[in-house]
């Protein structure tokens, strides 16, 4: 979905005029003609929301610094754009003192008020991103804090809204990179213990023989290399709340202790002599079906149910693709923030093309991938030459286990053959390839499919990942190819020396 722009302005006509340009712009365009409809409409919970404001400054009845006032009001940081036909100095100070990004005299160009629209984009979604890493820092991370324009996400975020107003248990569901975690800062900003601490552990990462020791904490000399006593997470986390990540990886011995400590209030550490009184609210995640881990042996079920209370699913990206480029706005204003890079947008062709692909790796995958784009760009926009995966064959076509390949004449004899690190010119040089035999009968398909593959090695100087993507295989394959073309080489060989 494109960034929704509201147009509030009396004059039909100059309505009629800014709409068609946001339009052409690639943007949505939402259309009032007075400032109460204005600053009704940004309020509005249920709408879209709003993503920039072209302002009209004289208005009958609410204007448009009643608009910018309403707005700072209600903490509305829409970013607005004032246009008027009087355009003195005086206009434009107060504008700007009210809040206003940028001041247009009507009747505004095209190009002014495309560029005009693009800066205020890019420098909300930078604010926007700073706020979120500074929120995350402090612990202090809201829904407010979450891109989404999808009907099924603010499903989910409405029962989460719900969720953080009690110290109800919350089971986060989602595949690996939806956000999980994002999800569960959130509920704790949002709730009464926003301001006590928000303990992460991610129980995968955790040796199994560790794992008592770093929830519930050790005594010192508990065991060999206790030097010291370690108070543990439940302890640490006291009072706020314990996000246990990846719950389902969680040792069955340590489920047993966990199961107790949620049942009883408690936590005993290695070693010690008497339990200790627990205040955490749980939230834990996973990126498996649970409810199928318990079924398999490989989790209680007692304790699925403790966990089980409140279960929010977070969609995976390629259902809510409407949230792509918005995500991806936000990810290019704080890279080339980070990067010290000046890119100001991304151009339509390759946003369709983003907005298209699977993301297997979710919103991780398209946070590093805008990320390479913006470090390796030589442009001011990016486009389809800054993602390599957009004429990429799907992740499950390929098989990334192997290591890159240097081509030795041994190994595969039907490739070109190699001098020291050389790959010579392709024997067909202008990639011309014959389909009949000398004597005027189709040549087999085998054959026809050696050469070409011949042909790609050479022309892509050996470079074997990129072989298999222009040829729109799996390397794996690719090798397959390669190995049952050198062994029909090989029986061959002795009636060509006959």
């Amino acid at each position: 979905m494109a960034a929704t722009i509201l147009i509030a302005d009396d004059d039909a006509v100059q309505r009629r005029l800014v709409e068609n340009m946001v339009q052409r712009g690639g943007y949505e365009a939402v259309v009032v003609d007075n400032g109460d409809a204005a600053l009704a409409r940004l309020t509005d919970p249920d709408a879209t929301p709003i993503d920039a404001v072209v302002l009209d400054l004289v208005m009958p009845g609410l204007d448009g610094m009643g608009v910018l006032s309403g707005m700072r009001e209600a903490g509305l940081n829409t970013p607005v754009i004032v246009q008027t036909a009087h355009g003195g100095i005086d206009n434009v100070v107060s504008a700007m003192r009210a809040g206003a990004h940028d001041f247009v005299v009507k009747p505004v160009g095209v190009e002014r008020l495309q560029v005009s629209l693009r800066n205020a984009l890019n420098t909300s979604a930078l604010k926007g991103e700073l706020q979120r890493i500074k929120h995350s820092r402090e612990g202090k991370l809201t829904f407010a804090d979450i891109v989404t324009r999808n009907e099924a996400m603010a499903t989910v975020l409405r029962t989460a809204r719900k969720a953080a107003t009690s110290t109800i248990p919350v089971l986060i569901e989602g595949e690996s990179g939806v956000g999980k975690e994002l999800m569960a800062r959130a509920i704790h900003g949002s709730g009464e213990r926003a301001s006590r601490p928000f303990i992460a552990v991610n129980c995968g990462a955790i040796p199994d023989n560790l794992v008592e020791s770093i929830l519930f904490g050790h005594e010192k000399g508990a065991f060999t290399g206790a030097t010291e006593r370690h108070t543990g997470k439940f302890v640490e986390a006291s009072g706020g709340t314990l996000f246990l990540d990846e719950i389902s990886e969680l040792p069955l011995s340590a489920q047993v202790k966990l199961l107790r400590a949620l049942q009883e209030g408690t936590v005993e550490a290695v070693g010690g002599r008497r339990p200790v009184k627990i205040d955490v609210r749980i939230i834990s995640a996973t990126n498996r079906k649970l409810l199928d881990q318990v079924k398999a042996g490989h989790f209680r079920e007692d304790l699925f149910y403790r966990l089980h209370v409140l279960p929010l699913t977070v969609p995976p990206l390629r259902t809510r693709r409407e949230d792509i480029p918005h995500l991806v706005r936000h990810f290019l204003a704080r890279f080339c923030a980070e990067e010290n890079r000046v890119i100001t947008s991304v151009s339509g062709e390759a946003m369709t093309r983003l907005a298209q692909l699977e993301w297997p790796g979710n919103i991780r995958q398209l946070e590093n991938t805008v990320y390479r784009a913006v470090v390796l760009s030589e442009s001011d926009q990016l486009g389809l030459a800054d993602f390599p995966q957009l004429s990429a064959p799907p992740l499950d076509a390929l098989d990334y286990s192997e290591e890159p390949l240097t081509i030795e004449p041994a190994f595969h004899p039907t490739a070109p053959e190699l001098a020291g690190n050389d790959i010579p010119i392709a024997p067909f040089p202008n990639g011309s390839l014959a389909m009949l035999t000398d004597a005027g009968e189709m040549r087999p398909l085998e054959e026809i499919e050696n050469e070409v593959i011949r042909f790609a090695i050479s022309h892509y100087r050996g470079q074997m990942s990129e072989v298999a993507r222009r040829l729109k295989i799996g390397r794996s394959t690719l090798y397959r190819k390669l190995d049952d073309a050198a062994a029909v080489d090989a029986m061959d060989a002795p009636e060509k020396n006959r």
